[in-house]
């Protein structure tokens, strides 16, 4: 057993060794999975390490790194994948043809360099690892065969808040920091970060900024675009590190750059983050919509009114069934406002008021509760949100397909794109999938001028087929969010799956502008090869 982190991830599920789905989500999964898909073996046991056979060491780190160094099989395990359906399925089914060599745990940002200039001047792949919970395989040792082997670097002992500006609103934090351990860090000074998203427990701070992370706030503060004040990232080649300020007109933000980078460019060892005072005033309550038109009107007038409610979800009818906000008869929008400063109760009397002009019902009883935020439909959405991961290592073992994507798109264009998406989605599940199969949309995210449209699908799977299956699956989308001119990813970032639509989403030119700054920072191209740019060789 590894020693270098007090609790180990699994490499087999969500979350770490000893948590998972309780019996009464499991019991719940299989009556599922036996009513719509006809399961009758519901063995989903974890597997074991001892079950897998990894191809040997191809390299060793030197004797002033081996300290930091490990090259056990349960360390390699864990670092072999993300958290996505297609790794979860070739994880069940005990396939792991990529490990990496080596797993490194710096203690510091000095370790940081030693190994980055100890991977350059070897050839040896880096693949820069928070806490694995990628799902678009960002952190996948999949590198070609240019290089010596991999090395993965695993942040999470970089995990301090180093100083906290109170009067400026800001902090110093390490980029491996968990996001429940940061928060415990800031909340003796009466401040937050408030970006949560559904991966909080299980990711960190360098993680967020690197892929652009989305919260769980849906409007004004929605990305970590918006909380990083300056970052500090080691390269290959040196530190950048950029001035710490509210806003600049200096240029092409070195900042903007190294977000959302995806390690390709660096490691992001710490930066300088925008806090919030912890909120005070709270209310929150759901509204429910015969039509699915009615609903998202309702949304964009919301979104539209600078209300800026730290939570406007909507569910479609499927969704809401499916994670038990809604019976299926009608779509469901979770709506909530906080603020540490004022009463939210004005602002969320005219949210309510647009909803009932788009023929919104909202659940009054819910809004006049104390905890209304977390309790009734929206309360049975945020449990469902917060604990559906957990059901992928139950289902998997199950060959039940449970998959989403995401995208954004204008208001002017949403009617006609979600018609087109969902049409495609349920042919293609028909076609790999059959009878049973089923298709959902939510919204996660609102802007003045669009939604983040979020789609679900469940199907049954062919036991040994599945990769092919997703495979299929997510072409199909892909394509189609591609010819609509949706985004690819909106917040789940692009890693190795979504690079044939990214490549496409991209202008050329800009290919070719990102190509020369990883060339002017990682001559070697050792830096997660393959993700953002083509992997050498």
């Amino acid at each position: 057993m590894s020693g270098f982190l007090p609790r180990r991830m699994k490499f087999w599920g969500w979350g770490f060794e000893g948590e998972g789905a309780t019996p009464e989500e499991r019991a719940y999964v299989h009556a599922n999975a036996a009513r719509r898909y006809g399961v009758t073996d519901f063995n989903d046991t974890p597997p074991r390490e001892e079950e897998y056979e990894l191809r040997a060491p191809r390299v060793q780190p030197p004797a002033s790194l081996a300290a930091i160094c490990s090259t056990q099989r349960i360390d390699r395990l864990v670092h072999a994948y993300g958290k996505s359906f297609i790794d979860a399925v070739r994880v069940f089914e005990r396939r792991v043809p990529n490990p990496p060599d080596v797993v490194a745990y710096p203690r510091d940002e000095a370790d940081v360099v030693a190994l980055l200039d100890w991977a350059s001047s070897s050839d040896i792949a880096v693949i820069p690892f928070g806490a694995g919970s990628s799902v678009v395989g960002g952190i996948e040792p999949v590198v070609g065969g240019a290089f010596k082997g991999v090395v993965s670097i695993n942040l999470q002992r970089l995990d301090k808040v180093l100083e906290i500006d109170r009067k400026s609103r800001a902090a110093r934090i390490q980029g491996g920091v968990l996001g429940p351990h940061l928060e415990a860090q800031l909340k003796p000074h009466d401040v937050t970060l408030r970006h949560f998203p559904q991966s909080f427990e299980y990711s960190t701070l360098g993680g967020w900024i690197a892929t652009r992370s989305g919260g769980h706030f849906a409007t004004l503060y929605t990305h970590i675009d918006d909380f990083v004040e300056s970052a500090r990232m080691v390269t290959p080649r040196g530190v950048w590190e950029s001035f710490r300020l509210p806003g600049s007109g200096a240029g092409p933000s070195p900042d903007r750059v190294a977000i959302g980078s995806e390690g390709s460019l660096g490691i992001i060892t710490e930066a300088w983050m925008r806090l919030q005072d912890r909120p005070r005033f709270r209310a929150g309550t759901s509204v429910a919509f015969s039509k699915f038109e009615d609903a998202w009107g309702a949304v964009r007038a919301i979104g539209q009114a600078g209300l800026y409610p730290s939570n406007v979800r909507l569910l479609d009818r499927v969704e809401a069934q499916a994670t038990g906000a809604g019976d299926g008869s009608v779509d469901i929008m979770v709506l909530a406002f906080e603020s540490a400063d004022h009463d939210v109760g004005p602002w969320m009397k005219r949210a309510l008021e647009c909803a009932r002009d788009h023929h919104g019902q909202p659940d009054m009883s819910q809004l006049e509760s104390k905890g209304g935020h977390r309790e009734g439909s929206s309360g049975a959405w945020r449990n469902a949100f917060i604990r559906a991961p957990f059901s992928r290592e139950i289902m998997t073992p199950l060959n039940v397909m449970y998959d989403t994507f995401e995208t954004s798109t204008t208001w002017d264009r949403f009617g006609d794109f979600h018609q087109t998406v969902m049409d495609t989605l349920h042919d293609v599940l028909k076609r790999e999938c059959g009878p049973g199969a089923s298709a959902s949309c939510r919204f996660t995210h609102v802007y003045p001028d669009g939604p983040a449209p979020y789609f679900s699908f469940y199907g049954k799977g062919r036991k040994g087929g599945m990769e092919q299956q997703w495979w299929a699956i997510k072409r199909a989308c892909s394509d189609a969010l591609s010819r609509l001119k949706g985004t690819i990813t909106h917040h789940h970032a692009v890693g190795r799956d979504h690079m044939p639509w990214y490549e496409k989403q991209r202008p050329e030119l800009f290919a070719a502008a990102l190509q020369g700054a990883k060339n002017a920072v990682d001559p070697r191209g050792v830096m997660n090869p393959g993700v953002l740019l083509k992997a050498r060789g």
